[in-house]
């Protein structure tokens, strides 16, 4: 006998992530995706989103909704915190009312940034600007509502087709700049969207082992993720790499500091974040960055030049 289709819903679809991780969903076996942008659920409502999780009766939310514009983030904090704080906590509450597990995706700015070896996990957090604290109060709302049943997922410098970011940014910049200034002094780890979807996907049928599933395999413990990729770099260091990869000169990007830049967010100088969560969980950590840019490469190029 045919198992019954599972539903996944994934808020804030229509983004650069969700739209990859709508891609993946679609290729699970006895698994519908029903995915939601911003137009169709918002999320800081929540009659609204308590009215989506009744409908669809989703076993597994994943939320990639998010006020994602740093810099602004600083003069409409309270904006900020509608969609960031009390958005999760309006889906952790129609997710504990209907038995579902709750993937939230967070981000390296609960951290303060002045580190000098990778987060752990359970490192103390220490946000220093507006949007790490929106963030924050997001992770707290869906771990206290769900602490059995609610993922965080911290992640970073975010690439992918299907948004703008920065590596696309720097292959159209290749393209009408003699020379660019890339800041040097901030360290993390570039993402591909592509990668952070599938370990999300993973994670949530680990999730799922744990509500029953008797498939022998390790079940996922609720509590907090790191979807980067391995390894580390500067943004200066990431650029050099993309015009290595279009075969131009790497010379023809040169260093600079954020200060320098005059941007209104403080940004976090060191943003590489630790990955042992994951084996507690049977699922392998993102690969390093070099080798997923270079696959995405191609995907990349294509959307930013046509």
């Amino acid at each position: 006998m045919k198992p019954p289709h599972a539903t996944w819903l994934v808020t804030g679809a229509g983004g650069m992530l969700g739209q990859d991780l709508l891609a993946r969903m679609r290729s699970e076996p006895d698994t519908e995706v029903v995915g939601l942008g911003s137009a169709a659920l918002d999320i800081t409502d929540p009659a609204a989103v308590a009215a989506a999780v009744a409908e669809y009766q989703p076993v597994v939310v994943v939320n990639c909704a998010a006020w994602t514009a740093v810099d602004n983030a600083e003069t409409q904090e309270a904006d900020a915190a509608r969609v960031n704080g009390e958005g999760p906590g309006n889906l952790a509450r129609a997710c504990a009312e209907h038995g579902a597990k709750l993937l939230h995706v967070s981000t390296d700015y609960v951290f303060p940034g002045d580190a000098d070896r990778p987060y752990p996990e359970d490192a103390p957090t220490g946000p220093r600007g507006a949007y790490g604290r929106t963030k924050l109060a997001g992770e707290q709302a869906v771990l206290a509502t769900l602490p059995d049943d609610g993922y965080v997922v911290r992640t970073a410098w975010l690439y992918g087709a299907g948004g703008r970011n920065f590596a696309r940014t720097m292959i159209r910049l290749e393209g009408v700049k003699d020379t660019l200034d890339v800041v040097d002094d901030q360290r993390g780890q570039p993402t591909w969207t592509v990668d952070l979807a599938d370990r999300l996907v993973r994670l949530g049928h680990a999730a799922l082992r744990g509500a029953g599933e008797r498939t022998g395999e390790k079940a996922a413990p609720a509590g907090v993720y790191h979807g980067t990729s391995g390894g580390e770099v500067t943004w200066f260091g990431f650029a050099r790499e993309i015009f290595r990869l279009l075969g131009a000169d790497p010379e023809r990007v040169r260093p600079t500091t954020t200060e320098a830049l005059g941007l209104p967010a403080p940004r976090p100088a060191y943003s590489v974040l630790g990955h042992d969560r994951w084996q507690q969980a049977g699922i392998e950590p993102v690969r390093d960055w070099r080798s997923a840019l270079a696959e995405a490469f191609p995907a990349l190029v294509a959307a930013e030049r046509g």
